[in-house]
């Protein structure tokens, strides 16, 4: 251990928010692990966490802005004002320095916001930098910019759960403590692959399940977490919303429900009750017409009863979120613990889990289009990203900041998208690597990685952990860059450290953030502190009431529209095959760092189809492409499988390579437009 220094921060990848520590020699990560004492971690870290840090050292890590030769021909005085620090790089773009690269870029910012006004420019990602460089980021394009259009990658994944909670008990994040899981006297899991996305999560899950039995988890197709449930739910695409109305519609029939915390703590009840109980959808008896899935029509009301009647706590991820009725499926699962009273309690709430490290953070500095830091009102309200796309192609927004966020890989409707980009003037992407989106930028500028600066994440159960630098680094943070801008477009950033901007943070979301100073969140590192902090921190949110403005919760019915594959089976036309999405534990969403990492890379270097047995004669090659009338799969590697149902299919999405995000078009939430990913009817093509 000689010269070994041990160094703690916080996990990079998802949002569980592991505490970490690292080995570090000679500044060089040796190894990262987690001290038993964890309060998140309890000790343990998946694949991703443990082995997960090689990218920061990988050779094709970007360490030198780079300008686009053809941006600079079409823009002449901007390459004569920085010409002497053009170095030559290969046939498509120069090498500079930071100073010139954020000169080109307030140079074409300017003359942008001149020629096509502030609303031209948009800016977006932030959900895997710091709160500190996204709360600048949309300061800086709210206020030096003038423009409303900021958003983040919660778009694409928990805006519904945003939605649904905050219209119903007015605060879209989870309730409760992971730890909580060990008090809990039963749980349900729905639309989360739990020990792929977010496994140290999904270790407290297990270890409860196989002590009390008292698990229930839907998924549309079978899953790890499932060998550990109670009730085995595979329930049909699209079906969520659905099931959920099912289960309040038994708590409401046999009257489980909790009188006294819904007369006390609610409002909206009679009128729920009278519409569940009147809706044809909602009886569980509607299964039997269900060919398949008759089964739920006995479990659903089985779960019902033990939700009910028991501490009880829901988790969810994205395939609740994905869907046209994603935010009506969140409140959906709000109302089951406001009529039974399992919210504000210690093991009793409700756990979105979020997906990346920081996208809670991101959506509470505010980098979103209708919430200004701490979810208040902004002057003016912006475009949410699908609208973005529609303006780009009608020629009213002409340039993209772009930090932390592959756009032409996550986003659905891909060749739309990278249509929409060609319509744009001027992008500039910040980012660790060349990811997908580079190919459109015009200027990219490589950053810091978590594991290289300090600043404050905050995890799915809004825990806010102050990382700290593992390994020094000569590039710049994001808010440098950001703050480099400002100073060029006529402000007055003078941020000497993100401890500064933190501290703005504090007073400008104090309704949060107040009593989090970086020398609280140091101190208590290992634990972290749980907004909202003043005196003391928050674990349990809604204990006393809900944080809406006259302090209830509200039931708001939204009846289940029949479509898609349910509808197909009702009425006997099912044909094809639909195809729904997900994660595998090796890789990381967009795969910027993971690819970089060959020991994960290894486990897992391209995304894979899988595919029920029964189907094998449909498929009669190693690799198929997939089709839609929106884009098409370059070919995929099939994997024969019983965990999936006959006639659908399922693949991950790590690769950019594999296109699998042009299979989707624009059907998106109604409220919100975060992209139907869930469930998509494609072709099959034999390669």
């Amino acid at each position: 251990m000689e010269n070994i220094q041990t160094i703690d921060s916080v996990c990079t990848y998802c949002g569980v928010g592991c505490d970490i520590a690292a080995h570090v020699k000679d500044n060089k990560i040796q190894k990262i692990f987690a001290h038993p004492d964890g309060v998140v971690s309890q000790g343990k870290l998946c694949i991703k966490g443990k082995y997960g840090f090689d990218f920061i050292d990988s050779k094709e890590r970007l360490r030198v802005p780079r300008v686009r030769k053809s941006f600079l021909e079409k823009n002449p005085i901007i390459k004569d004002a920085i010409s002497s620090s053009l170095v030559d790089f290969d046939d498509n773009w120069y090498e500079t320095d930071l100073d010139s690269a954020t000169t080109a870029a307030s140079m074409k910012l300017k003359e942008i916001k001149e020629k096509y006004g502030s609303k031209s420019i948009a800016s977006l990602g932030g959900a895997r930098t710091s709160c500190e460089s996204v709360y600048l980021l949309q300061k800086f394009t709210r206020h030096t910019l003038n423009s409303p259009h900021v958003d983040n990658c919660a778009r694409v994944c928990h805006s519904p759960s945003l939605t649904g909670m905050k219209k119903t008990i007015g605060e879209g994040a989870a309730t409760n403590p992971y730890n909580d899981i060990y008090n809990t006297e039963f749980m349900i899991v729905i639309g989360s692959n739990t020990t792929e996305a977010h496994p140290i999560i999904a270790n407290r899950i297990v270890d409860v399940a196989q002590k009390h039995n008292n698990l229930a988890v839907f998924d549309v197709r079978e899953i790890k977490l499932h060998r550990f449930s109670k009730y085995k739910a595979i329930i049909p695409h699209e079906a969520n919303l659905l099931v959920l109305n099912m289960i309040a519609y038994v708590i409401i029939n046999e009257e489980l429900y909790d009188d006294s915390f819904i007369a006390d703590r609610t409002k909206g009840f009679a009128e729920f009750k009278e519409k569940i109980l009147n809706d044809p959808y909602a009886n569980p008896k509607y299964f039997q017409e269900i060919k398949e899935y008759e089964y739920l029509s006995k479990m659903i009301p089985k779960v019902a009863r033990e939700y009910a009647l028991k501490k009880s706590m829901i988790f969810w991820g994205l395939g609740i979120t994905e869907h046209l009725d994603g935010s009506y499926a969140v409140m959906a699962i709000v109302h089951l613990s406001l009529m039974t009273g399992n919210v504000g309690k210690n093991g009793a709430g409700l756990m979105p889990l979020r997906g990346q490290n920081n996208v809670q953070g991101a959506c509470d500095m505010g980098m979103l289009p209708y919430f200004d830091p701490d979810y208040q009102t902004p002057k003016e309200i912006g475009l949410m990203t699908p609208q973005l796309v529609e303006e780009m192609l009608k020629d009213k927004i002409k340039a993209v900041i772009c930090v932390s966020e592959d756009l032409t890989q996550i986003h659905p409707n891909l060749n739309k998208f990278e249509k929409a980009m060609e319509h744009l003037e001027f992008v500039m992407i910040q980012d660790l690597f060349m990811i997908d989106v580079t190919k459109k930028a015009d200027i990219v500028i490589g950053v810091k990685s978590a594991y290289e600066k300090t600043g404050v994440y905050i995890n799915a159960m809004r825990r806010l952990h102050l990382s700290q630098p593992l390994v020094k680094s000569d590039l710049p943070d994001d808010w440098e860059v950001i703050q480099q801008l400002d100073n060029k477009m006529g402000g007055d950033y003078n941020y000497k450290n993100s401890n500064e901007i933190w501290d703005e943070v504090r007073e400008v979301a104090y309704r949060r953030f107040s009593g989090a100073s970086y020398a609280r969140l140091e101190r208590h590192r290992k634990r972290g502190l749980q907004w909202p902090v003043h005196t003391e921190d928050t674990p349990i949110l809604h204990q006393l009431d809900f944080r809406t403005d006259d302090g209830l919760g509200e039931f708001i019915y939204n009846q289940y529209k029949l479509r898609g594959m349910v509808k197909e089976i009702a009425s006997k036309t099912l044909t094809g095959y639909h195809l729904t999405t997900g994660r595998t534990l090796a890789m990381y969403n967009n795969a910027s760092q993971t690819v970089q990492t060959p020991s994960l890379l290894k486990r897992y270097s391209e995304d894979i189809l899988l595919v029920n047995e029964s189907d094998a004669s449909d498929f009669t090659s190693d690799r198929v492409i997939l089709k839609t009338e929106y884009g098409q799969t370059t070919p995929l590697k099939i994997k024969l499988t019983k965990k999936v149902q006959p006639k659908t299919l399922f693949v991950t999405f790590h690769h950019a390579k594999s296109r699998v995000n042009a299979l989707f078009g624009d059907k998106r939430d109604e409220l919100i437009l975060t992209a139907a990913f869930k469930s998509v009817k494609v072709e099959v093509i034999n390669c």
